[in-house]
């Protein structure tokens, strides 16, 4: 599995882990909602900075979304 597949994979079961909408979570780091999509479909690669922001809406460590 691709890097890219694993995060959205991650990012997508805690987003739903904390009852949180792609929309709600879109809106927290200031993304789009078809970009948050696209990344938990593991069809965009997010920057640094991106998993970064993510991981800290999510309350999670960065690291943590980018683990198999």
């Amino acid at each position: 599995m691709k890097l890219a597949q694993i995060f959205g994979k991650n990012v997508r079961r805690v987003r739903a882990e904390k009852g949180m909408t792609i929309e709600g979570l879109a809106n927290e780091v200031g993304l789009s909602y078809s970009y948050v999509g696209e990344l938990q479909r593991g069809k965009r690669n997010p920057t640094l900075k991106v998993v970064e922001r993510i991981a800290g809406a999510l309350g999670v460590r960065a690291v943590d979304l980018l683990r198999e």
